[in-house]
């Protein structure tokens, strides 16, 4: 019988990436809460509050920091994170060489 895991990074491994909902998912990358708000809620919080990942990925790095919970560190990681989608994207548009 396998574990059922509370944390999302759990059941990515467990059931694959495209198991996890887009707070999920954001949760992975903030990684640790702070005390009575775990990062599950901080990703919701950031959701609710920028309307959709899109939305995220267009704000300034410092609208991220007006969110309790999120140090320089966690910000820097989903900057990377949306760095990385718009090259895999760019890459794909690309025709093969």
């Amino acid at each position: 019988m396998t574990a059922k895991w509370q944390h999302p990074g759990g059941k990515l491994r467990e059931e694959g990436a495209s198991s996890l909902t887009e707070k999920e998912l954001l949760a992975i990358l903030i990684s640790t809460g702070i005390p009575g708000k775990p990062a599950e809620k901080i990703a919701e919080e950031i959701i609710e509050k920028f309307g959709s990942l899109e939305g995220l990925a267009n704000q300034p790095l410092e609208k991220l920091l007006e969110i309790k919970g999120l140090s320089d560190v966690k910000i820097i990681r989903i900057a990377a994170a949306f760095e990385l989608a718009r090259r895999l994207a760019g890459e794909k548009k690309k025709p093969p060489q």
